[in-house]
């Protein structure tokens, strides 16, 4: 099976080791340290192991940033029928359990990652709603601190970058160039028609003998 942004890996050997996963953007990168199979961080975390648990631990991390109706689809093509509402569960299950975590970008569906414990941050592209990691600039958390804590004991701070993604900006100055230079063109004959127009004005007024 290929191996996505975040997948789980299954050790060849007790000992751990990494591996590289890598992000579209700019050739992000990021290293995952290689974890235990999902049935034992399940049993670790005091978690009944069943075909359901697994899959959804599957699918969301070999998709980073994956819908829950996503997972869904992904889920059922594995293990056969699961409804929706199971998902959720086992999604909510997982995620109070810091084995998952779950993102809600403003107008957009809740998405789920297996890229906990780091302190990230993410971008998000306004045009097409392409989400990808950033690693955080502090590297600790809470990487932003409050002019006010109003007394709260702040342990994390949650950062999106909001903008256009680079395939949308480029796509963006292409169709701006193709607009202009289909402006041109008109622009040009609208100057040789007034050219036009001012001569036969000049030749009509000349007086006649």
């Amino acid at each position: 099976m290929g191996l996505g942004a975040g997948c789980w890996i299954q050790p060849q050997a007790p000992s751990s080791g990494s591996v590289q996963c890598f992000e579209s953007l700019q050739n992000l990168r990021y290293t995952a340290e290689v974890v235990n199979p999902p049935a034992e961080l399940l049993r670790s975390r005091g978690i009944q192991v069943t075909a359901q648990r697994l899959a959804v631990l599957r699918a969301v991390s070999c998709a980073p940033h994956i819908t829950a109706d996503a997972v869904a689809d992904a889920v059922r093509s594995e293990i056969g029928s699961i409804s929706l509402q199971s998902v959720y569960d086992t999604l909510g299950l997982l995620v109070a359990e810091g084995l998952l975590r779950r993102i809600q970008p403003s107008g957009s569906p809740a998405r789920f990652e297996a890229r906990v414990g780091d302190n990230h941050h993410h971008l998000i592209c306004r045009t097409c709603g392409r989400l990808v990691d950033v690693d955080c600039a502090v590297h600790a958390a809470p990487c932003l601190t409050p002019s006010n804590g109003q007394g709260y004991e702040i342990d994390e701070a949650e950062v999106a970058y909001w903008g256009r993604c680079p395939e949308c900006v480029a796509q963006s100055r292409a169709t701006e160039a193709v607009a202009t230079d289909t402006r041109r063109p008109r622009a040009r004959q609208t100057a040789r028609a007034g050219r036009v127009t001012s001569r036969a004005a000049r030749r009509d007024d000349t007086p006649t003998a």
